[in-house]
């Protein structure tokens, strides 16, 4: 777009003001949470009835732990007192000698420890400092089946993952209840969890059980800065206990609720999740409503209805598009909780059937929907990893990669090319900005790689959200959308409260669009690069006096091999396709046409997302090239550079 030889609007001023501010969400915030999949009509008729009667039934299956907990709130000193049982049965093919526990409260005991170190964070979760420090005491881990209390005999030498050694083998299939009681003292909030003056997030705040793998593995690890979370499958029974005033949203339906002596009780009930977390803040104020059989409930500060009923109406069409491509949601409540402003550092993260928000309604006036990402992001989640639970550990980029592939999804079905951006004529999309952000990593190794070794934010919102995402959305480009979407709704149905590994996707997708894609996908999650060209053309007389013959001269760089379409322009204005489909590092191929060649554009739809260099993309007659982005685009990778530097 050419520079404006005017002086700008009033109008214009305030819009180009307000772009910083904007493109800083959309780049360093929205591209952290991008992911989702929005607005979808209802399935009907006897497809439906099918789908949901197969979830009930999946969800009416026991998962192999049980927790019932008693969550009491001492909100002057942060801390939460905690006591009930968790009841454990061993689902792995071999006897268990011990278990493994995740305290990872404890992270927040010391106020220097590495993951708190700010210049990791790189403008992502970022390094708030700890004012006040957190932990998790065990009080008593009483194993009945055994007679014995298990805590004494711990080892703490790793804080946050705890091995529990046990006093007999625990037979596969055999069961243990263990009576529990604790206290999880709150940090500042930091790193999502934590409190703000009276804002309290109740987050990985009691002690639990690490999962058993079907091999008889213990999926186990410390707390880390990047990692997320993992754990069974289980039915969760919480009565949360705190001062009348307060507010809660928490995980799973509330089912009682009674007051006394000042204190409010309320009892929840969550099956087939395997996570559990609470919100309490007297400032809440809240608001509701129905999508379909699903009660939305969004929690707010006074003040902020307008991005309540934002965030809700957003929530209410994501449900009904989510669950059109991913399966139905199983559960019957989901509450939104946003944080006040002094907690932001607890907004942007989800737990089985809560999740939490953040951001403002401001951008929207000048066409910013970082908002409406952030819900769908989150959103999102409750699909991968909150019902498709892969490790979040072992393999971020499968979850997030997958969330924000869908939030991209959901973004451009609702806005189309202008689902970030739309103002003053300029349009951009979310999958614009995963583009930018995920060729700023090119060459940054595998996604498919544990959390732990990502040296900082950039990397990990670059490889673990951007890239994979990007990957995903160029294969549905190239292979077709339709296809793409029937192996995600597969994938999302076949692995519906199951575990997952990456290998399942790409099997998944080698059935559903073939083995081409699936191959493409295998190595774009182990880091293969992309950088096809155009190296040279040439064109000759034919044996007719109006035909044409020439070679087009291409190459490739990096193992991730697509097929890649070429738009030959004659001198006489004609244009052509070709398509080099084959594998291997280069080629030339043979064309026929009513005059000379006088241009070559390769990829002129824009479909190699994860293309490296788009100026060595043609070769010929100076003209305007089709381009997927733009100026704007251009805009935007300046920007890029400047904050992921």
């Amino acid at each position: 777009m050419a520079r404006p030889r005017t002086p700008p609007t009033h109008r214009a001023r305030l819009a180009h003001r307000a772009l910083g501010h904007a493109l800083r969400l959309a780049v360093a915030g929205l591209l952290v949470l991008l992911a989702g999949v929005l607005a979808g009509l209802a399935e009907g008729g006897s497809s439906r009835t099918a789908a949901r009667g197969h979830e009930r039934e999946v969800t009416a299956r026991r998962g192999p732990v049980r927790y019932t907990l008693e969550a009491r709130l001492d909100d002057a000193r942060h801390e939460v007192h905690g006591r009930g049982t968790i009841e454990w049965r061993n689902d792995g093919a071999i006897p268990q000698r011990e278990l493994w526990l995740h305290a990872y409260l404890e992270a927040f005991r010391d106020s220097r420890a590495p993951l708190l170190e700010p210049d990791m964070a790189r403008g992502f979760r970022g390094g708030a400092a700890l004012t006040h420090l957190g932990g998790l005491t065990v009080k008593r881990l009483f194993a009945r089946e055994l007679d014995v209390d298990l805590w004494p005999r711990a080892d703490r030498s790793e804080p946050t993952d705890v091995r529990v050694p046990l006093p007999r083998p625990v037979a596969p299939g055999e069961t243990l209840t263990m009576e529990v009681e604790f206290i999880a003292a709150l940090p500042s909030l930091v790193l999502r969890t934590g409190f703000a003056g009276e804002f309290h997030m109740v987050a990985q705040w009691f002690p639990k059980l690490a999962k058993v793998e079907p091999d008889g593995r213990w999926a186990h690890f410390p707390f880390r800065r990047f990692s997320e979370f993992y754990a069974n499958f289980g039915d969760y029974d919480v009565t949360v206990e705190v001062p009348a005033p307060m507010v809660v949203g928490a995980t799973g339906a509330p089912v009682e609720s009674s007051e006394q002596d000042g204190r409010r009780r309320v009892r929840y009930l969550a099956e087939r999740v395997h996570d559990f977390a609470f919100a309490a803040w007297s400032g809440f104020e809240e608001i509701r409503q129905m999508a379909g059989d699903v009660e939305v409930v969004a929690l707010f500060p006074r003040g902020e209805l307008e991005e309540a009923e934002l965030e809700l109406a957003t929530a209410e069409r994501g449900l009904r598009h989510y669950s059109e491509r991913y399966g139905a949601y199983p559960y019957r409540r989901l509450t939104l909780v946003r944080p006040p402003p002094e907690a932001s550092a607890a907004g942007g993260m989800e737990y089985p059937t809560l999740v939490t928000t953040g951001g403002s309604t401001r951008g929207r006036a000048v066409g910013v929907r970082a908002l409406e990402a952030l819900v769908l992001h989150e959103l999102a989640h409750q699909w991968f990893q909150g019902i498709v639970a892969s490790d979040e550990n072992r393999s971020p980029a499968l979850d997030e990669g997958l969330a924000t592939y869908a939030e991209i999804e959901a973004m451009d079905a609702m806005w189309g090319g202008a689902s970030v951006f739309d103002a003053l004529g300029l349009r951009v999309s979310s999958e614009a900005v995963s583009r930018i952000v995920a060729k700023g990593v090119a060459g940054g190794g595998p996604l498919d790689r544990p959390a732990e070794t990502h040296s900082d934010g950039r990397s990990y919102v670059g490889l673990v959200y951007a890239r994979p995402a990007t990957l995903l959305r160029m294969l549905a480009k190239i292979y077709g959308e339709d296809a793409m979407r029937r192996a995600l709704r597969r994938y999302a149905s076949e692995q519906r409260f199951a575990h997952p590994t990456p290998s399942d996707l790409v099997e998944v997708v080698r059935r559903e669009v073939g083995e081409q894609a699936a191959i493409a996908l295998r190595r774009g999650f182990e880091g293969a690069r992309l950088d096809a060209r155009v190296v040279r053309f040439a064109s000759r007389k034919g044996s007719s006096r109006a035909s044409w013959e020439g070679t087009v001269a291409v190459a490739r760089e990096g193992s991730l091999e697509v097929p890649v379409e070429l738009e030959i322009w004659a001198e006489s204005g004609a244009r052509s396709r070709l398509v080099w489909d084959a594998p291997g590092s280069d080629a030339s191929l043979e064309w026929r046409g009513d005059s000379p060649i006088a241009a070559v554009v390769l990829d002129p739809e824009g479909k190699l997302l994860l293309d490296e260099q788009r100026r060595n993309d043609s070769r010929g007659a100076p003209r305007p090239t089709p381009r997927l982005y733009g100026f704007f685009g251009l805009a935007l990778s300046v920007v890029a550079e400047v904050l992921w530097p």
